[in-house]
């Protein structure tokens, strides 16, 4: 719950517990607005923009040592007895160790941006664009416990929509082509069934929340650095930082069917 009393807290915020990626990137500070909309929100369907982005851009770690995590939300589905949750099914993968999962997001804030943001030369100006903001939600997700190393991941999550001229609730990706666009952040914790120990479990759209400040060096786009490779990185780095046709081909595996 700490992320979310500092994100209420809009006119102290401190993230002490946020990269200062995170809150550069992500967070947009004293740009929304304080008091949550969500009650005049909750008959909206969120579901589409937690599936939107193509499983490859997907990045995340697990444990102090930024082991590699695959994560695939498979099917989410508004519930009908309570606005605010969705029933998810989905899979996680660890070192080629694929397990299921299903479980609840829901909806605790969302708050609307003071001044919409249009992106780069405000492209997206005049396109009916009527909301924008950020939602915080609870999830937890339970792995199949009759698999290998599964366990529960528990936290909170950080999501960009706006609402179109259709009354759509859109993913927005207005800033995607801005350095360090990250979306759909999930920052929390995994907890095995066996032992009990949790591990830190963070993951994102395009970049990662709260890592090392020497696991992604990249710029204007995620690169995991060299001491990171043997985590399971280094055939991400073939296929995106040295451009490997073959390394390519397995990051754009579907993995998850």
């Amino acid at each position: 719950m700490r992320l979310l009393i500092l994100l209420i807290l809009l006119t102290n915020i401190s993230f002490g517990q946020t990269s200062t990626r995170f809150e550069r990137n992500f967070i947009f500070k004293n740009e929304i607005q304080k008091e949550s909309i969500i009650e005049s929100l909750n008959s909206f369907d969120f579901s589409k923009i937690w599936t939107k982005t193509k499983n490859s851009l997907v990045r995340g770690i697990i444990g102090e040592d930024h082991q590699r995590i695959k994560i695939k939300l498979i099917t989410i589905t508004k519930k009908t007895d309570n606005q605010n949750q969705y029933l998810v099914t989905g899979k996680s993968s660890v070192k080629g160790t694929i397990c299921d999962f299903s479980g609840l997001i829901t909806i605790v804030k969302i708050y609307e941006l003071k001044e919409l943001h249009f992106g780069i030369d405000d492209f997206y100006a005049g396109k009916g664009i009527k909301k924008q903001g950020v939602l915080v939600a609870n999830y937890e997700f339970k792995e199949n416990n009759e698999q290998k190393h599964s366990g529960v991941f528990k936290g909170e999550l950080f999501s960009k929509w706006y609402l179109n001229s259709k009354n759509q609730i859109i993913y927005d990706d207005i800033e995607s082509d801005s350095d360090g666009y990250m979306n759909n952040a999930f920052i929390g914790i995994w907890k095995s069934y066996k032992t009990q120990k949790e591990k830190k479990c963070n993951w994102a759209d395009y970049r990662i929340p709260n890592t090392n400040k020497d696991f992604d060096i990249g710029a204007g786009e995620f690169s995991p650095s060299n001491r990171y490779l043997s985590k399971g990185w280094s055939n991400y780095s073939q296929a995106w930082v040295y451009g490997d046709e073959e390394a390519r081909k397995k990051e754009n595996e579907k993995w998850w069917e």
